[in-house]
């Protein structure tokens, strides 16, 4: 069982103004790459892995906006660490 949840908003700067949605698609097939299991919100993307693969993955993140361009990036994250367990779906049963 996963022990972490991982929300992350990524917000690049681009080179001359562009629109970042191009990125943040990117971005969010570094985690369809990784495996990990995850959802995207409008807002921010959520993860729930090893909180240790979890941060690699926000590491590549990065490293993929360096390599599309982008001249320095924003990632805001948030972490909910649970050495039992942690799970998205368990967190928000009593919503769906």
């Amino acid at each position: 069982m996963a022990n972490s949840l991982l929300s992350i908003q990524i917000i690049p700067k681009t080179k001359n103004g562009e629109d970042v949605i191009p990125f943040v698609d990117a971005a969010i097939g570094v985690i369809e790459e990784a495996g990990v299991k995850y959802e995207v919100h409008p807002l921010e993307t959520t993860m729930e892995g090893e909180l240790s693969e979890l941060f690699a993955i926000v590491e590549k993140m990065n490293e993929k906006m360096v390599a599309l361009g982008s001249r320095s990036i924003i990632s805001q994250v948030k972490v909910l660490y649970n050495p039992s367990g942690a799970s998205m779906d368990k967190l928000t049963e009593k919503y769906r």
